[in-house]
Protein backbone atom coordinates (compact mmCIF):
# COMPACT_ATOMS: atom_id res chain seq x y z
CA UNK A 1 0.00 0.00 0.00
CA UNK A 2 1.48 3.53 -0.61
CA UNK A 3 0.22 4.83 2.75
CA UNK A 4 1.48 8.44 2.31
CA UNK A 5 -1.24 8.40 -1.30
CA UNK A 6 -3.70 6.95 1.21
CA UNK A 7 -3.25 9.09 3.48
CA UNK A 8 -4.15 12.39 1.45
CA UNK A 9 -6.70 10.35 0.44
CA UNK A 10 -7.97 9.94 4.46
CA UNK A 11 -7.58 13.84 4.50
CA UNK A 12 -9.53 14.64 1.55
CA UNK A 13 -12.21 12.28 3.03
CA UNK A 14 -12.38 13.45 6.58
CA UNK A 15 -12.05 17.06 6.27
CA UNK A 16 -13.21 19.81 3.88
CA UNK A 17 -11.53 22.88 5.32
CA UNK A 18 -8.53 23.58 2.95
CA UNK A 19 -6.69 25.02 5.82
CA UNK A 20 -6.59 22.20 7.94
CA UNK A 21 -5.29 19.89 5.09
CA UNK A 22 -2.77 22.43 4.50
CA UNK A 23 -1.72 22.23 8.24
CA UNK A 24 -1.78 18.30 8.50
CA UNK A 25 0.41 18.52 4.96
CA UNK A 26 2.79 21.01 7.18
CA UNK A 27 2.80 19.15 10.52
CA UNK A 28 3.77 15.60 8.34
CA UNK A 29 6.98 17.78 6.04
CA UNK A 30 8.12 19.32 9.37
CA UNK A 31 7.63 15.67 11.03
CA UNK A 32 9.44 14.36 8.33
CA UNK A 33 12.48 16.69 8.96
CA UNK A 34 12.16 16.15 12.42
CA UNK A 35 13.07 11.80 11.32
CA UNK A 36 16.49 13.28 9.98
CA UNK A 37 16.99 15.54 12.54
CA UNK A 38 16.66 12.87 15.44
CA UNK A 39 18.77 10.46 13.41
CA UNK A 40 16.12 7.84 12.41
CA UNK A 41 16.13 8.31 8.28
CA UNK A 42 14.94 4.91 8.59
CA UNK A 43 11.41 5.94 9.82
CA UNK A 44 10.92 9.06 7.97
CA UNK A 45 8.06 8.24 5.99
CA UNK A 46 6.08 6.83 9.71
CA UNK A 47 6.86 10.00 11.41
CA UNK A 48 5.47 11.80 8.18
CA UNK A 49 2.53 9.84 8.54
CA UNK A 50 1.74 10.86 11.61
CA UNK A 51 2.21 14.13 11.14
CA UNK A 52 -0.36 14.35 7.86
CA UNK A 53 -3.26 12.02 9.85
CA UNK A 54 -2.71 13.86 13.30
CA UNK A 55 -5.83 16.06 12.75
CA UNK A 56 -8.12 13.67 10.61
CA UNK A 57 -10.89 14.07 12.93
CA UNK A 58 -10.53 17.57 13.61
CA UNK A 59 -13.73 18.83 11.80
CA UNK A 60 -15.26 15.89 13.49
CA UNK A 61 -14.34 15.92 17.09
CA UNK A 62 -14.38 20.29 16.91
CA UNK A 63 -17.21 20.23 19.85
CA UNK A 64 -15.82 17.29 21.73
CA UNK A 65 -11.86 18.01 22.28
CA UNK A 66 -11.86 15.20 24.47
CA UNK A 67 -12.55 13.01 21.46
CA UNK A 68 -9.83 14.20 19.20
CA UNK A 69 -7.25 11.93 18.38
CA UNK A 70 -9.23 8.94 20.07
CA UNK A 71 -11.32 9.40 16.59
CA UNK A 72 -8.27 9.95 14.27
CA UNK A 73 -6.98 6.70 16.13
CA UNK A 74 -9.91 4.57 15.00
CA UNK A 75 -10.05 6.31 11.63
CA UNK A 76 -6.09 5.59 11.12
CA UNK A 77 -6.81 1.58 12.48
CA UNK A 78 -9.54 1.19 9.70
CA UNK A 79 -7.58 2.33 7.22
CA UNK A 80 -4.91 -0.18 8.30
CA UNK A 81 -2.29 2.02 8.77
CA UNK A 82 0.97 1.03 11.60
CA UNK A 83 0.05 0.87 15.06
CA UNK A 84 2.57 3.81 15.67
CA UNK A 85 0.37 6.25 13.12
CA UNK A 86 -2.39 5.35 15.48
CA UNK A 87 -0.88 5.56 18.81
CA UNK A 88 0.90 9.10 17.86
CA UNK A 89 -2.67 10.46 16.36
CA UNK A 90 -4.12 9.30 19.69
CA UNK A 91 -1.75 10.63 21.95
CA UNK A 92 -0.92 13.66 20.56
CA UNK A 93 -3.92 14.98 22.36
CA UNK A 94 -3.29 13.26 26.29
CA UNK A 95 -4.77 15.71 27.74
CA UNK A 96 -7.98 14.40 26.60
CA UNK A 97 -7.18 11.42 29.25
CA UNK A 98 -5.02 9.05 27.03
CA UNK A 99 -1.81 8.35 27.89
CA UNK A 100 0.96 10.61 27.50
CA UNK A 101 2.90 10.62 24.48
CA UNK A 102 5.64 7.74 25.23
CA UNK A 103 7.98 7.39 21.68
CA UNK A 104 10.48 10.03 20.05
CA UNK A 105 7.80 10.12 17.18
CA UNK A 106 5.41 10.38 19.76
CA UNK A 107 6.75 13.42 21.64
CA UNK A 108 8.34 15.09 18.63
CA UNK A 109 4.48 15.50 17.14
CA UNK A 110 2.74 16.29 20.48
CA UNK A 111 5.57 18.81 20.81
CA UNK A 112 6.35 20.24 17.37
CA UNK A 113 3.68 20.63 15.13
CA UNK A 114 1.87 23.80 16.71
CA UNK A 115 5.08 25.98 15.16
CA UNK A 116 3.99 25.26 11.43
CA UNK A 117 1.21 27.70 12.65
CA UNK A 118 3.03 30.27 13.54
CA UNK A 119 4.77 29.89 10.17
CA UNK A 120 2.52 30.01 8.32
CA UNK A 121 0.86 33.32 10.55
CA UNK A 122 4.66 34.84 9.52
CA UNK A 123 4.12 34.22 6.13
CA UNK A 124 0.89 35.88 5.85
CA UNK A 125 1.59 39.09 7.27
CA UNK A 126 4.97 39.59 4.79
CA UNK A 127 3.75 41.79 1.81
CA UNK A 128 4.63 38.52 -0.22
CA UNK A 129 2.90 35.76 1.55
CA UNK A 130 5.20 34.00 0.50
CA UNK A 131 7.12 31.08 2.46
CA UNK A 132 10.31 31.56 0.96
CA UNK A 133 10.75 35.01 2.42
CA UNK A 134 10.35 33.32 6.04
CA UNK A 135 12.78 32.78 7.93
CA UNK A 136 13.65 31.01 11.21
CA UNK A 137 14.65 34.64 12.79
CA UNK A 138 11.31 36.22 11.85
CA UNK A 139 9.47 33.00 13.37
CA UNK A 140 11.63 33.21 16.74
CA UNK A 141 10.71 37.21 16.81
CA UNK A 142 6.94 36.72 15.91
CA UNK A 143 6.81 33.47 18.58
CA UNK A 144 7.67 36.29 21.48
CA UNK A 145 4.41 38.42 20.73
CA UNK A 146 1.55 37.04 22.17
CA UNK A 147 -1.08 38.81 20.33
CA UNK A 148 0.42 37.13 16.67
CA UNK A 149 -1.23 33.83 16.16
CA UNK A 150 -2.83 33.35 19.03
CA UNK A 151 -3.82 30.37 18.22
CA UNK A 152 -0.30 28.54 18.72
CA UNK A 153 0.15 26.74 21.94
CA UNK A 154 3.87 28.91 22.94
CA UNK A 155 4.28 26.75 26.01
CA UNK A 156 3.86 23.67 24.11
CA UNK A 157 6.63 24.89 21.99
CA UNK A 158 8.72 25.93 25.03
CA UNK A 159 8.38 22.34 27.13
CA UNK A 160 9.93 20.84 23.97
CA UNK A 161 13.58 21.38 24.67
CA UNK A 162 13.05 19.58 28.16
CA UNK A 163 10.89 16.59 26.70
CA UNK A 164 13.38 16.13 23.50
CA UNK A 165 16.48 17.12 22.26
CA UNK A 166 15.76 20.40 20.34
CA UNK A 167 15.78 23.78 20.75
CA UNK A 168 13.25 26.32 19.84
CA UNK A 169 15.32 27.61 17.23
CA UNK A 170 16.33 24.62 15.62
CA UNK A 171 12.87 23.85 16.02
CA UNK A 172 11.99 26.99 13.85
CA UNK A 173 14.89 26.11 11.26
CA UNK A 174 13.40 22.67 10.23
CA UNK A 175 9.74 24.03 10.24
CA UNK A 176 10.78 27.08 8.13
CA UNK A 177 12.70 24.66 5.93
CA UNK A 178 10.54 21.24 5.32
CA UNK A 179 7.18 24.23 4.66
CA UNK A 180 9.73 25.99 2.04
CA UNK A 181 10.11 22.49 0.67
CA UNK A 182 5.86 22.43 0.38
CA UNK A 183 5.01 25.96 -0.39
CA UNK A 184 3.44 25.00 -3.48
CA UNK A 185 1.11 22.13 -1.67
CA UNK A 186 0.57 25.24 1.13
CA UNK A 187 -0.14 27.56 -1.49
CA UNK A 188 2.36 29.95 0.13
Amino acid sequence: MDFRKAALGLLRENIQGQNLIKHNLAAGALMAELALYFGVPAEKDLWELSGLLHDVDWEKTATQSEEHGKVGEAIIREAEFPEEVALAVRRHNFMSGVEAPETLMEKALYYCEEITGLVVASALVLPSKKLVDVTPETVLKRFKEKAFARGVNRELLLEAPEHLEITLEKMAELAVRSMQNIHEDLGL
